[in-house]
Parts: structure tokens; C-alpha cells; sequence
């Protein structure tokens, strides 16, 4: 008792000190003791006291149970306000509830009870001893730390019998602590957002912040104050209302809730999987769920509540709605306009047009799974159905210049159509035109060029070039304007015996009008 009593004599002297503006190194060496020491205890007691003077009036037991780190007993008067601490612990949790906000509320039952400092101060004793579970500076609704766990699991291919490793993605709401786990094939931001997609709907809302770590799918370039983000990850965040703030590079606080969540799914999911094989990936994610489900059923310890029923009680109610529409994932590709009006998505070999007037100037890009959309100087000029095709082009006709956009009509049954309005012969030829190559468009340009021939010479002329064309049985256009430009066309076919051997007529045998 003598030493307890002594200890205690030295606590009460180093906080006289203290009050009268001793330093603590200078109570350290009156004291006998280190300057740590000295720093230990007073720390202490002003995380306890908002005035050192109020330690004073504690009993030599109250003050040794406090500095040994045990609770001091509630007085008869504090009793029904320990009572109550447990119900504030999950008050706390609410938007818009404060300490004060409980202190007069506690007040207007008991008008002559603890004044605010004491309150705060016998509530954190309380929290202390309590091995308080929930992090009560996280309100509902507030944050969804996310992160990927360090392990992972796999699946089998069945024919091949490889093995398929997949990325864990592990969620989890800061307030209720509900959390969400999902395999999925990588860490590539597709399949990344698409989880966090599928975690909102788990949760059925959406918080005020999403809080990833400094992952590569989400942060471009890590920074203690301005990481810079993944833009897709900016326009997901938009898309649902939710705003992106990464934890802080060194800040292992900042993370702890996540990362607890995962040492947990180690226990809880991959522990009971260990032996199961499974032929897929999403089979192995319809394993996940149930297992899942127990873990945020479960009570926490010490508690008489679960994730789930935290999470019905005072978090769904507080989370935004989901919008009507899942994001799509939104990727960005800057690209040069070609002399020919298009730009050329890099990712699929596709071209699509744009305004002439932008021939040479720089685009941007935005396209997801259906789309492609083209800016310039932040205005859209341009939206096409995105298409997979590699080495294809999708034209809208009006981005082409006046002079190009017959081009656009282009096709087997508009040559067709156009002969047949000159005539049988020509007709023939642009079928056969078409039919020599195995895709019809490589003939497109020399049916153009033969059509373009008949808008010069005529229908009748170029019926019968077709005519003495479709006789040589060797078609093309240079054939065709060889017969026009050497006026073979004006002899009849029943007046002229054709003595190639070959039935192949060359354009440097002479016309019967070289001989006229």
C-alpha cells in the first residue's frame, strides 16, 4: 500500500507541476524520474481531464485504477449514464449525431447530471474498457473502403485441367462493416469496376465516398495529397454520385478496416473452399455467397449484433439510390483524323468517320462495349455503334465532303441498279466485275470507273463496249476504254472476226479504224 500510496503522491505532484507551468523535463528531474514517464501521465490524464485540475479531486484508488488501466467504478450518480453508453456507442453511428447533440439530450432527462467534459470523458473510459468494435468516426453511409486481397483463388479448366488463378476483390462499408467479396479474372480496370458495379448492387445503395488503396486500376499516380486518378474510375463515380478518395500513401490506418476484412475472408471463405474445385469462375463465385452471407451474419465479438443487422438498422437507409442504368465502362484513346475523314480505335483496328473539316487535327476518343464517341475541344461530334470488325470502316455519310459522299452509296446492288439503267450489256459487266474478286468491294473502284465511262460516251456506246467487252471474255475497265477510246464499239460483232487465240484482247492490237 506504502508504494501505492507513494506512486501516487508523485502522480498528484506531477500534475500541481504541471497546472503551475513546470516543464516536463524539469518535473522529471525534481521527480526522480524519466521524461517519459512524466509525458506517459500526462498524457493520460489530459485524454481523460479537459482541466488537469479536475484529476485532483479523484480518490488515490480511482486515480491508481485509471493509471494501471483499469476502469474506475461508476459512482451511484454515473451509473444510469453507463447504462446508457452502449445505445450512444450506436448512436454515433447515425448522420448528424454528435456527442454534444447526446449530451443534451441526456441533460434534459437529468438536469443535474455530468457537465459535457466529464461526459466525454467517462464515455471514452467506457469505449476504452469496452473493446469497442465499430470505428466510430465513420458515419452511415459515409465510406466503402475497397481493396483486392493478397491471396487468391483459382479455378480449374476441366478439358485441360489448368489451373486458373483469380483476383479477389474484397469491399466493405466503414460504418456497419457489411462486406462484399468477388472473384474476378484480373485486376485490369474492366473487370475492377465491374466488381465495385456489382458491390453496389450487393449493398443496394451507394456511399458519399469510395475509398480504394493506391491500386493501379484506380490510381494513375500515388500522392500523399493529389493522387492522380484513373479517369475511368472518375467517370464511375460520377455515373453513381459517389466521389474517389484513395487512402493515403503510409497512412496503414487509413486501409485498416479493408484489410481486416480480408484477413477475415481468409478465415471465413478461403479456408472452407480449400479443397473444392471448381470448373469456372463464376461457379467459384456461387460458392462465395453463401459463405459470405454467413460471415455478415455473424455476431461480432462481444457484441449482440451482426454486419447484416448494423447494416439494416442504420446504414441502408442512409446510402443513395442506385441509378436506374449500370455503369459501362468508359475507355479514352487520342487519335489523329485521317486525309480520308476517319480515326482509327487503335484496340479494334476500326475506323470511323468524323467531319471532314477535321481532317489533320487531334480527337478524342470515349467509347464503352456499344459505343464510340468523338470529341473535339470538349464538344461531341460524332457517336457511332461501336463495331469489332478489324480493318472496316463506319461512315456517316454527312461527315464526308459534298464531292465524296456518292462514295457512300457504294454497294453490289447500287452498281447493279446503275447498269441496268444503261442496259443488258453493262449490266453483265458489272456482275462480272463483282463476282472476280472474292470480296465484291475490291471491284468497287472499277465498276465506278466503267459507269463513270457510260456518263461520257453514253448508254448506246457503252452497251456495245460491254457487248465487245463480255465477247473478249477478259472484262475490266482499261478493256472497256481501250474498245471506247479506239471506237471498236461502232462495229458490229457479226462484222469482225476476233482472231486472238486467247479470246484476251491486249490494248496495243490496233482498232479497224487505224486502218480507215
Amino acid at each position: 500500500m506504502a508504494n501505492k500510496l507513494t506512486q501516487m503522491y508523485q502522480i498528484r505532484r506531477i500534475i500541481q507541476l504541471q497546472i503551475q507551468g513546470v516543464s516536463r523535463s524539469e518535473i522529471a528531474r525534481t521527480q526522480g524520474l524519466s521524461r517519459n514517464t512524466v509525458s506517459h501521465y500526462l498524457d493520460l490524464f489530459k485524454s481523460y481531464f479537459k482541466d488537469l485540475s479536475e484529476a485532483l479531486t479523484w480518490s488515490d484508488e480511482a486515480l491508481h485504477r485509471l493509471v494501471s488501466g483499469k476502469p474506475a467504478e461508476p459512482s451511484p450518480k454515473h451509473q444510469a449514464l453507463h447504462e446508457r453508453f452502449k445505445n450512444y456507442e450506436q448512436e454515433l453511428s447515425r448522420v448528424g449525431v454528435s456527442r454534444q447533440l447526446l449530451w443534451l439530450e441526456y441533460r434534459k432527462e437529468h438536469p443535474d447530471g455530468v457537465q459535457f467534459s466529464q461526459f466525454c470523458n467517462l464515455f471514452r473510459q467506457w469505449q476504452k474498457h469496452q473493446q469497442v468494435v465499430m470505428h466510430l468516426e465513420h458515419k452511415a453511409g459515409e465510406k466503402l473502403f475497397i481493396d483486392f486481397a493478397g491471396s487468391k483463388l483459382y479455378w480449374t479448366d476441366i478439358p485441360t485441367g489448368q489451373s486458373i488463378a483469380a483476383e479477389v476483390f474484397v469491399a466493405t462499408l466503414a460504418c456497419s462493416q457489411l462486406t462484399y467479396v468477388e472473384a474476378i479474372p484480373s485486376q485490369r480496370k474492366t473487370h475492377f469496376l465491374a466488381a465495385l458495379s456489382n458491390a453496389l448492387v450487393y449493398f443496394g445503395g451507394v456511399p458519399q465516398a469510395i475509398i480504394p488503396d493506391n491500386l493501379k486500376s484506380a490510381v494513375t499516380k500515388p500522392d500523399r495529397y493529389e493522387p492522380h486518378l484513373n479517369e475511368s474510375l472518375e467517370h464511375f463515380a460520377a455515373h453513381y454520385g459517389s466521389c474517389i478518395y484513395p487512402a493515403r500513401s503510409g497512412k496503414p490506418r487509413d486501409k485498416s478496416l479493408v484489410e481486416k476484412a480480408v484477413q477475415l475472408a481468409y478465415q471465413r471463405i478461403y479456408a472452407p473452399l480449400r479443397d473444392q474445385v471448381f470448373s469456372s469462375l463464376s461457379a467459384l463465385n456461387e460458392a462465395i455467397l453463401p459463405l459470405l452471407e454467413v460471415h455478415n451474419q455473424a455476431l461480432f465479438q462481444g457484441k449482440d449484433y451482426s454486419r447484416r443487422s448494423r447494416f439494416e438498422e442504420i446504414e441502408r437507409s442512409v446510402l443513395r439510390p442506385l441509378p436506374s442504368e449500370k455503369y459501362q465502362l468508359q475507355s479514352y484513346h487520342t487519335a489523329k483524323v485521317h486525309p480520308d475523314c476517319h480515326v482509327l480505335l487503335s484496340e479494334d483496328r476500326h475506323y470511323y468517320s468524323v467531319p471532314y473539316t477535321l481532317v489533320g487535327q487531334s480527337v478524342k476518343m470515349v467509347y464503352n462495349a456499344e459505343t464510340v464517341e468523338i470529341y473535339h475541344n470538349y464538344q461531341r461530334i460524332a457517336t457511332h455503334q461501336r463495331m469489332i470488325s478489324k480493318h472496316h470502316y463506319t461512315t456517316l455519310k454527312e461527315h464526308l465532303p459534298a464531292q465524296h459522299q456518292w462514295l457512300m452509296n457504294w454497294s453490289p446492288v447500287f452498281f447493279e441498279q446503275e447498269a441496268l439503267k444503261i442496259g443488258i450489256n453493262t449490266h453483265l459487266t458489272i456482275q462480272q466485275l463483282l463476282n472476280r474478286k472474292t470480296y465484291p468491294a475490291q471491284s468497287y473502284k472499277s465498276c465506278a470507273g466503267v459507269l463513270s465511262l457510260a456518263k461520257k460516251v453514253g448508254a448506246q456506246r457503252m452497251e456495245n463496249a460491254c457487248q465487245r467487252a463480255i465477247a473478249y471474255e477478259g472484262i475490266s475497265y482499261t478493256l472497256i476504254k481501250s474498245i471506247l477510246d479506239r471506237e471498236l464499239d461502232y462495229i458490229p460483232l457479226a462484222d469482225e472476226t476476233i482472231t486472238s487465240p486467247t479470246g484476251i484482247y491486249h490494248e496495243n492490237i490496233r482498232g479497224a479504224s487505224h486502218y480507215q
